[in-house]
């Protein structure tokens, strides 16, 4: 009979098979009631799952990111479940949970519309209310098949027949409606509670192939309670206004074209940001002791097939054939070049560690429906930096990217950071004694920075394992920016080799190191994580000087010169508007200091202050205006 033992240590024996209720029954009466699914022996499953042996078994409730994602999981279930009540004839294909919440896509002629959404969605409080009872079934292959088939689900059965002849077929049943499925799920539909949304229609090929047929994406969300669901919503509408892809038009900062799908087109004052950043990053380098080299975009085949890029990366590159039958690709990663460039001269251990970095830009073949802004682009530019070190130094150099990136972080406005530790994945480079030695010394760093990790099994980039920096904004979203990555593989396929204290040569340890990661991206993120509203010191255009009428055009101007001597990046408007226009336009582009000046401010020498996002004035003197401002035209740590 089963003793069961729980994450506590604590163990219960039981004298029969027994379920996750009974379980939950014998530990408290709120678990009973909380309880959504559990995990025997680590395996995920439904609580009426039939326990016949000594277990592990953990309970997961809607606290816990297992709960939650199973609440998800069967609320796209009863929105299949839904649309088939309500539109008969429709096919559903598959549903899976995403971050925030689901999808399912179905097969249907019509449209689906906002007035079917919202029928959907009371349908689907119907069903939560009629509290449906789930139950799981095992079925032969074919007569699964062949079920969905009679129903008219050609879908369901084509993805029967690519389940792996070793794995279950198995259903899962709400009342009577059922869908293909491994669960685990809810006992019934009234566990999943009412707090969900259905947020929007999408097209999507079926199993991401654009020759298939185009299906209908219906997207939602749901959470554990009404306050979950009312602040994501919060969230999504806050999210909006921060659009980048808005803001950068409404700013003047950048835009888009066809002729160039995934490439920027830089106006004046995005790219004055854009400058900032390299400028800033560029000094906290130099005082970490980088050197920065430049490597030429396009680079022979040969190199790519060395290096193992053009096995493993090669769908993604831009390649072209010269006149004389020479293939070149355009870098799709600094890496290799700057191996070139290491390569150039002998080294010594006394060299190590050598610190090279470099702005370079890169090309990178992404679907057109991949595209997004700035955030998912074609052509970028990389904070690119390669360590090359010894060994014994992975430790000490990786702690030192850690505190630098994390610094720079904070400085830019984010101090939330969180650690993801990734291994190797299936489709690699170099053999697993070096994976193991890669793989112990970037996780041995990991652990002495003291923070909190997560481990990411098999998401390490082809040729080693990683560190992923993941920053959170000031609405709560995260983004994974900076990158750390050990490599003991290319640089002995490039060749590159240092003589050692005994004379021997060896093969330097290669740290890939990107603290913005792509600064268009980056951009994308500082744009919406202040929603465009910049601290003065890293804002494109930081004042605009107002002259009331143009009597005293020739003070604005005079100030305007003075300001920019200065270091502040100021213009005057001189355009024939009034005053209250002048406002209005500046505030919309988000420039964070208005000067007006008068009169009053010709015969005393000064300026009135107008800040972004406050009616208020304040009257200075130049001198200190210029004294005050310059001061804030500086990142903390310069």
């Amino acid at each position: 009979m089963p003793n069961i033992k729980l994450p506590d240590g604590k163990q219960i024996k039981f004298d029969k098979p027994i379920s996750g209720f009974d379980i939950c029954n014998k530990i408290s009466k709120s678990l009973s009631k909380n309880a959504l699914i559990m995990s025997v022996n680590g395996e995920p499953k439904d609580l009426f799952f039939n326990i016949k042996k000594d277990s592990s078994v953990k309970i997961f409730t809607a606290k816990d990111p297992e709960g939650l994602d199973t609440i998800r999981h069967d609320t796209a279930h009863i929105l299949a479940m839904a649309v088939q009540e309500l539109f008969p004839g429709t096919q559903v294909t598959i549903g899976p949970v995403i971050q925030d919440g689901f999808y399912y896509d179905f097969s249907r002629k019509e449209p689906f519309t906002q007035e079917d959404l919202d029928k959907i969605e009371k349908k689907m409080r119907e069903i939560v209310d009629r509290d449906e009872k789930t139950r799981r079934e095992v079925w032969e292959r074919k007569k699964a098949i062949d079920h969905f088939k009679k129903n008219g689900e050609i879908y369901k059965s084509e993805i029967i027949k690519s389940i792996p002849e070793n794995e279950e077929v198995s259903l899962y049943f709400h009342g009577e409606w059922h869908d293909l499925c491994r669960g685990p799920h809810l006992p019934s539909t009234g566990k999943i509670g009412k707090y969900f949304k259905l947020m929007k229609v999408s097209g999507a090929y079926w199993r991401g192939d654009s020759k298939n047929e185009m299906l209908q994406r219906i997207y939602g969300t749901s959470w554990a309670s009404q306050k979950e669901l009312d602040d994501y919503l919060k969230r999504i509408e806050e999210a909006e206004k921060r659009d980048h892809r808005k803001l950068g038009k409404e700013m003047d900062l950048f835009h888009f074209r066809e002729e160039s799908p995934g490439s920027v087109f830089w106006h004046e004052k995005g790219w004055t940001l854009f400058q900032k950043l390299i400028d800033y990053m560029r000094l906290r380098q130099k005082r970490a002791g980088y050197k920065e080299i430049n490597t030429p975009e396009i680079l022979d085949r040969s190199l790519w097939e060395k290096s193992g890029h053009w096995e493993k990366f090669g769908e993604h590159m831009y390649t072209s054939t010269t006149p004389d039958e020479k293939i070149f690709a355009v870098k799709p990663m600094n890496c290799p070049g700057c191996v070139q460039v290491f390569n150039q001269g002998l080294k010594s251990y006394r060299d190590l560690p050598l610190k090279m970095s470099e702005f370079g830009k890169v090309h990178r073949y992404e679907p057109s429906g991949a595209l997004h802004g700035l955030m998912r682009v074609r052509a970028f530019t990389q904070d690119d930096a390669h360590i090359f070190c010894t060994e014994d130094q992975i430790t000490s150099e990786s702690l030192s990217v850690t505190n630098l990136i994390l610094d720079i972080y904070k400085e830019l406005g984010f101090s939330d950071v969180i650690l993801k530790y990734s291994d190797r994945p299936d489709v690699r480079v170099g053999d697993d004694e070096i994976w193991d030695k890669s793989e112990s010394a970037l996780l041995e760093a990991v652990k002495a920075t003291k923070l909190e990790y997560s481990v990411n099994k098999g998401e390490g980039a082809f040729y080693g394992p990683k560190i992923e920096f993941v920053l959170r904004d000031a609405i709560g979203r995260d983004w994974q920016c900076g990158t750390l990555q050990v490599d003991l593989n290319l640089p002995e396929r490039l060749g590159a080799s240092y003589v050692d204290k005994d004379g021997s040569k060896k093969v330097p340890v290669m740290l890939h190191r990107a603290l913005f990661g792509s600064l268009e991206r980056f951009i994308g993120i500082l744009i919406e994580n202040y929603a465009g509203k910049f601290p003065f010191w890293i804002s494109p255009l930081q004042v605009v000087v107002i002259p009331v009428s143009d009597e005293f055009d020739k003070y604005a101007k005079e100030i305007t010169s003075k300001i920019n001597s200065s270091g502040i990046n100021c213009q005057v408007d001189l355009k024939n508007h009034n005053l209250n226009y002048k406002i209005r336009e500046h505030s919309l582009s988000k420039v964070p200091i208005l000067l007006i000046c008068g009169k009053k401010e010709v015969d005393s020498n000064s300026v009135t202050i107008r800040r972004l996002d406050s009616n208020k004035q304040e009257n200075m003197k130049l001198n200190k205006f210029l004294e005050k401002y310059t001061a804030l035209n500086k990142a903390s740590s310069n």
